[in-house]
């Protein structure tokens, strides 16, 4: 149904709603897990802040912002991969790489944690996986 100016109602963007494959949802569904392990690990920061006794406070407030801009950022991406815009896609490979480099250095280092380096890993090669796939780049090209 159009009303007068020939944009269907419910629409708010202008543009027909595509159906989202499987595979896209996958991908959404792992991007929002990551998007609340973020926010999960800015929670837990500002917690320590509060309770525990800092060596550096300007280190631990520091540390706390960047997570929270991070965790700010994946959640726009979540929300950009879900409507399908074409600049999730890259800003999703950027974020996926970064969270390569950072589970890599958990896997050496004084105090090694490969707990952690898998639990970055394993989702970042999935979301790469999902990216390149058909459905998925077909999801994200640009339309108009």
């Amino acid at each position: 149904m159009s009303n007068s100016s020939g944009v269907n109602v419910g629409e708010t963007s202008g543009i027909p709603e595509r159906p989202r494959s499987g595979v896209v949802i996958a991908l959404v569904a792992v991007l929002a897990a990551e998007f609340l392990a973020l926010v999960a690990a800015t929670v837990f920061l500002v917690f320590e802040i509060l309770v525990a006794a800092a060596q550096s406070v300007t280190s631990a407030i520091a540390l706390t912002v960047v997570v929270a801009i991070g965790a700010a950022w994946v959640g726009a991406i979540v929300v950009g991969a879900w409507r399908g815009q074409s600049w999730s896609r890259g800003a999703s490979i950027v974020v996926q790489i970064l969270l390569m480099a950072v589970a890599l250095g958990s896997f050496q280092g004084i105090l090694p944690r490969p707990d952690i380096g898998w639990i970055l890993l394993i989702p970042a090669f999935a979301v790469l996986a999902l990216l390149f796939v058909r459905p998925t780049r077909e999801w994200f090209a640009p339309r108009g």
